[in-house]
C-alpha cells in the first residue's frame, strides 16, 4: 500500500516584515484543504504523542500540549530542561521535509510536532534560539486542523505593537533568519471553543 500523501502546490508567499531583523513569509494554501485534512487525521492517529514536563524556575510543569520529535540520528535538541532524542522520520514527515527543502532552498534535519487538543493548550512567548539551532535559524511551520492565533512581540522594544497572524489549516509560515534574535512568539490560549490543531516546526539542529 502506498502510504504517501499527495501534496498540492502553493501560491507565492505573503511577505510580513517585522522590523529590526525580523521577517515572516506566509503561504496560506501551501496544502490544499483535502490534503491538509488527510494529513491532520493521519498524524493525529499515528504519531507517538507525549505530554512532557518542563523545568521552569525550579519546578516541573506539564507542557500544555502534546509533542513528538523526529529527525536525523544526530538531531539532539534541548529546551526548557528537556533533552530530546529524535525518533526516525515517518514517511509522511520525510516527504514534507523534502518538499520544504526544495521550495525554500534550506536544509532541515528535524521536526518538532505539536498537538494542541483544544483552546486550553498553548505555548508561551519564547524564541527558538537554543545554541544548537545556530545564530540565525530558519523555522518552517506547517499548520493543520483548527485555526489559531499566532502572536509575535519584540524582546525589548515595548513601543512596537505585537504582530498577530491567524494560521489556518494548510498554511506554511517561515520565520526567516534573524527573527529569533529580537522577537519572541506564542500561541495563546483561546476562550472560545476550538478544535484540535497540529503544528509541525521544521528546523536544522547542529550535530
Amino acid at each position: 500500500m502506498d502510504r504517501r500523501l499527495p501534496l498540492s502546490l502553493g501560491t507565492l508567499p505573503r511577505s510580513l516584515p517585522l522590523g529590526d531583523g525580523g521577517h515572516l513569509r506566509l503561504w496560506t494554501d501551501w496544502l490544499a484543504p483535502r490534503d491538509a485534512e488527510a494529513l491532520f487525521d493521519r498524524l493525529r492517529s499515528e504519531l507517538p504523542w507525549q505530554q512532557r514536563h518542563l523545568r521552569i524556575a525550579g519546578r516541573d510543569i506539564a507542557e500544555p500540549r502534546l509533542t513528538a520529535w523526529f529527525g536525523d540520528p544526530t538531531a539532539e535538541y534541548t529546551y526548557s530542561g528537556l533533552s530530546l532524542s529524535p525518533e526516525p522520520w515517518p514517511p509522511l514527515l520525510a516527504g514534507l521535509r523534502t518538499r520544504l527543502e526544495a521550495e525554500l532552498e534550506e536544509r532541515f534535519n528535524s521536526v518538532l510536532c505539536n498537538l494542541y487538543r483544544n483552546g486550553n493548550d498553548s505555548v508561551g512567548f519564547h524564541a527558538d534560539d537554543e545554541p544548537e539551532l545556530g545564530r540565525e535559524p530558519v523555522i518552517a511551520s506547517v499548520s493543520l486542523g483548527a485555526t489559531r492565533r499566532f502572536v509575535l512581540k519584540h524582546k525589548r522594544d515595548k513601543r512596537r505593537a505585537p504582530v498577530s497572524v491567524l494560521l489556518e489549516s494548510g498554511t506554511l509560515l517561515v520565520m526567516d533568519a534573524g527573527t529569533q534574535r529580537r522577537w519572541v512568539h506564542a500561541l495563546p490560549k483561546q476562550r472560545a471553543p476550538v478544535g484540535a490543531r497540529i503544528n509541525l516546526t521544521f528546523r536544522l539542529v547542529a550535530a
